[in-house]
């Protein structure tokens, strides 16, 4: 069981910047990525950034350039650095931990969402 608190989120005029934090906790293992999705009102959920075991990114074309996923192991949090936010950005971002079953697949586990607002 994994519980993951973000913050981090609010109110940023267009071009801002904001520094989303996650703070995973619980049993952290076999842990395949880390991530941010987000969601805009009336829109589907979609990826946003996310980062391997191995430290390998991507990131969603939208967010190319301008934001970036990183994470501190001691820590077990993973963070998103969000530059030159766009009002198009705004939307609810939530932390993502896909952990790996001991038998196949993986487990998904979710925090409950800040809130990103950008003004233009």
């Amino acid at each position: 069981q994994v519980q993951l608190v973000e913050s981090g989120g609010g109110l940023v005029q267009a071009g801002g910047s904001l520094r989303l934090s996650c703070a995973a906790s619980g049993s952290i293992f076999n842990v395949n990525t880390m991530g941010w999705y987000r969601q805009a009102p009336g829109k589907q959920r979609e990826l946003v950034a996310q980062i391997a075991t191995g430290e390998s990114t991507n990131y969603a074309d939208s967010v190319k350039g301008r934001f970036s996923i990183s994470r501190d192991n001691a820590k077990n949090t993973v963070y998103l650095q969000m530059n030159s936010l766009k009002p198009e950005d705004t939307a609810v971002y939530y932390c993502n931990v896909a952990q790996n079953r001991r038998f196949g697949g993986y487990t998904s586990y979710w925090g409950q969402g800040t809130q990103v607002t950008v003004s233009s």
